[in-house]
C-alpha cells in the first residue's frame, strides 16, 4: 500500500504539471489567431484604469475592438470591467465613455460594471447577452487571453470568435512563458470549479 501511495504521490504532480504544459501550449497557439467575424456583439475585457481614463492595454484593447465595430462586425460593443478598487470608476464605464469619445453611438454600446474577475465579467456579460437575445461574440483581449475566455464561454453556449489586440505588450520569452502558464493553471482552476 506504501508504495501505492508513493507512486501515486509522484505521478500526479508529474501528470498535473505536464496538463499544465500542453494547456499553456494551447494558450500560445491561439493567442495569435485572428478569428473576427460577422457576430452580434464584441466583448472587450476589462483592463486598468487610471482616475477615468483607460491604461494603455485597455486603450489598446478598446481601439481594437472600435475598428472591429466601424468595419460593421457587430451591432453592439460590451465593455467589462469592475471598479478594481478605484471609488468612482469601473472599468466597463470607462470603456464606454472611451468609445463613446471616439464616436460609437451610446446605444450600441452594453456595459458589464462589476465583475472582479474574468469569470465573473464574463458571466455577467453572458446574462446581458441572453437578456439582449445576443448569441455570438467576438472577446478582444491580449492574447494570452482569448484561450481561457473562449472556452469559459463556449461553456455557456456562446458562439465565440476571438480577436486579439495587436501589438500585445514587449515581454520577453519567459515573461510569456509564465503568462501562458498562469493562464494555463486559471483555466485548470477553473475546470475543477475554482473561478479566477
Amino acid at each position: 500500500m506504501k508504495r501505492i501511495a508513493g507512486t501515486i504521490s509522484i505521478l500526479l504532480p508529474v501528470l498535473l504539471g505536464g496538463y499544465l504544459l500542453f494547456l499553456a501550449e494551447q494558450i500560445r497557439e491561439q493567442s495569435t489567431v485572428e478569428e473576427a467575424q460577422q457576430a452580434d456583439v464584441i466583448i472587450v475585457l476589462g483592463a486598468a484604469e487610471y482616475r477615468g481614463r483607460p491604461s494603455p492595454v485597455l486603450r489598446a484593447r478598446l481601439d481594437h475592438a472600435l475598428t472591429l465595430y466601424q468595419r460593421g462586425l457587430a451591432r453592439y460593443v460590451l465593455t467589462t470591467g469592475g471598479a478594481g478598487g478605484d471609488p468612482v470608476y469601473t472599468e466597463g464605464e470607462v470603456g464606454r465613455a472611451y468609445l463613446v469619445q471616439q464616436g460609437v453611438p451610446s446605444e450600441a454600446i452594453l456595459v458589464e460594471p462589476a465583475g472582479a474577475t474574468t469569470a465573473q465579467s464574463l458571466d455577467a456579460a453572458v446574462e446581458i447577452m441572453q437578456r439582449e437575445n445576443l448569441h455570438s461574440c467576438i472577446v478582444v483581449s491580449d492574447g494570452y487571453h482569448i484561450y481561457r475566455v473562449k472556452r469559459l464561454l463556449q461553456n455557456r453556449n456562446v458562439q465565440v470568435y476571438g480577436s486579439p489586440r495587436p501589438g500585445g505588450t514587449a515581454l520577453s520569452p519567459q515573461e510569456r512563458s509564465w503568462l501562458y502558464l498562469r493562464q494555463a493553471l486559471g483555466f485548470a482552476l477553473w475546470q475543477v470549479g475554482i473561478n479566477v
